[in-house]
């Protein structure tokens, strides 16, 4: 039986901006990405029959609601072996294992890192020896952020995140975590969001010169004065008690501190690893952290191993 390991990284968004909701409900996106150090796995193992099935086995917290991942068809990974298939015509199946490390529903993409996995592990399982260009266009199908993790590094999100073209940018950055206790649907903050500007002349979304020119520099100081998100107030609206893990990160000595995409995990730019340390240690006593992740980026994006 033929089988494939893939090994991909979770994303944190630097700059978040939003335009006005289009006649198709999504929102133009301006978005600087950067894959982080952590990581979910997935293997593809080659099935006679046409059945795929997917198992997911989790180091988070099992009581948490952050920790459900459903195993049917509704999960991204089946959707994106379905859409290979279909593309392809391959007529075998696959039994997927996820090792969940990335939280769901944490603005981390962690459901599209999976699915950006399962293309690639399919992919090779199946011997369908399509391009990375290819499945990049298989991925825009499945969600804005799925090609990004084919891509990994550094990378421009337009449209409504699915086109992808890379940052020239220098360094390695450290970042701390602070993961909430349960999860906060995209859906949700993009309504919020929506409800909040009703009647206002949102703008067309762009992505910031001082953080570009903060990547190019490779200046931790300035990248973190430039850290942006528009979908922070919806988020802390939903949310409120965020406000006050953002709070803590910064008075122990961030650089800069957002939430990641539309949250609920806020991330914190640390100068350095004692730095990093500092302020995962402060986020381990506040009350609205479930656990705190020191990671580094950027790193690759998918890959088989």
């Amino acid at each position: 039986m033929s089988s494939a390991n893939v090994r991909v990284p979770a994303k944190i968004n630097l700059c978040l901006g939003v335009g006005p909701v289009r006649d198709d409900g999504y929102h133009p996106l301006a978005t600087v990405y950067q894959a982080v150090d952590l990581h979910d796995e997935v293997r593809a193992a080659v099935r006679d029959d046409d059945r795929i099935t997917v198992t997911v086995h989790t180091d988070l917290d099992a009581r948490s609601e952050i920790a459900v991942v459903p195993e049917d068809d509704d999960n991204l990974a089946v959707k994106a072996a379905r859409l290979l298939r279909e593309r392809t015509g391959v007529s075998a199946g696959a039994d997927l294992a996820i090792r969940k490390v990335i939280p769901v529903a944490g603005g981390m993409a962690g459901g599209s890192a999976d699915a950006a996995a399962a293309l690639v592990a399919c992919n090779d399982a199946w011997g369908t020896g399509l391009s990375r260009a290819e499945l990049e266009e298989l991925a825009a199908q499945l969600g804005s952020d799925v090609p990004f993790l084919l891509h990994g590094g550094n990378a421009i999100g337009g449209g409504r995140g699915e086109t992808v073209s890379p940052v020239l940018a220098r360094g390695s950055y450290h970042w701390v975590f602070a993961m909430a206790d349960h999860g906060l649907s995209t859906k949700a903050v993009f309504a919020e969001f929506d409800r909040i500007n009703a009647g206002a002349q949102v703008p067309d979304p762009v992505v910031p010169d001082a953080l570009l020119s903060a990547l190019r520099a490779g200046d931790a100081v300035a990248l973190g004065q430039a850290l942006s998100n528009d979908l922070t107030e919806a988020a802390l609206s939903l949310r409120p008690e965020l406000a006050d893990t953002l709070a803590i990160g910064i008075e122990a000595g961030a650089l800069g501190a957002i939430l990641s995409g539309s949250g609920p995990t806020a991330l914190f730019l640390a100068s350095d690893e004692q730095n990093s340390l500092d302020i995962a240690f402060a986020l381990s006593s506040a009350a609205s952290c479930a656990d705190v992740v020191q990671s580094r980026g950027p790193v690759a994006g998918a890959r088989l191993i």
